[in-house]
């Protein structure tokens, strides 16, 4: 059977106050959610959605198939509406959310927003994740180039996210890809991806163990003055023996440490 061997880093950057990311692992899977940049509670959100995701999975070894996914996003996501309420200073707060979890001997993406996911395949690095921004629909409809997509002023907003509201997690995207020992994910906020171009995150990603990659994802980031928070995720698909084994699980970003990008160990 397949498992996951995860390395991650979160930090705040040279130019944010807070970390508003979060990212999250345990052998069967790894995420990263990005709190919506320009709203109140952006760090909350991310944290709220993480954390409970991860207290589901934790009390639960049933299959991950497409709806079981489907009822966690939309549990984190309906904890998520009960924090906005019960305070107003958290009104309108948000997440994006992009995950890999494994079932049987496949990967199933679970994506809102524009956090990426990227898979290393035979020495190629590819995008798997397709945005839900205003400029990824500028770009469908052939009004602009990916190239231009990715310098225009406007290409932070989201048109799909997790804010605690009935009808977010219809917005989820879900897909399941076919993986085998070999493969690495690699899961980022865009705090890397708008400022690291894609050939050199493509190098990084290639060398080293897990922990490695992602560390040298965050620090290219921070040498190239990223304006924004960084997060990297890096998982290797690894082969295991079938029965029962510990099962860690690991947080990191908001309200772990965000200056450090200290990774917290919650199976303890």
């Amino acid at each position: 059977m397949i498992a996951l061997a995860t390395g991650m880093r979160s930090v705040a950057g040279a130019h944010r106050r807070s970390n508003q990311d979060s990212v999250g692992c345990s052998d069967d899977y790894a995420f990263v959610a990005d709190g919506v940049g320009g709203h109140a509670g952006g760090d909350v959100a991310s944290w709220t959605v993480a954390h409970r995701a991860m207290s589901v999975l934790a009390t639960s070894r049933r299959p991950l198939g497409e709806a079981r996914l489907r009822a966690v996003l939309a549990d984190a996501n309906a904890e998520l509406g009960l924090r906005s309420r019960s305070d107003p200073l958290l009104a309108g707060m948000a997440t994006t959310f992009t995950g890999v979890f494994t079932s049987g001997r496949s990967i199933r993406l679970v994506h809102i927003g524009d956090s990426r996911a990227h898979l290393l395949r035979d020495g190629q690095l590819r995008r798997v994740s397709v945005d839900h921004s205003l400029v990824q629909m500028l770009v469908d409809a052939g009004h602009l180039t990916p190239e231009q997509a990715a310098v225009h002023p406007q290409r932070n907003i989201i048109t799909r996210s997790l804010a605690g509201h009935l009808a977010d997690p219809a917005g989820l995207a879900v897909h399941t890809i076919r993986t085998a020992p070999g493969d690495r994910w690699m899961l980022c906020s865009d705090g890397l991806t708008d400022y690291v171009p894609h050939g050199q995150i493509a190098d990084l990603v290639r060398h080293g163990d897990p922990a490695q990659a992602a560390r040298a994802l965050v620090d290219v980031a921070l040498e190239l003055d990223a304006r924004d928070n960084i997060s990297a995720v890096v998982s290797d698909v690894v082969e295991v023996a079938p029965g029962p084994r510990p099962r860690p699980y690991r947080y990191g970003g908001a309200a772990a440490a965000p200056e450090l990008g200290e990774v917290v160990d919650l199976s303890r």
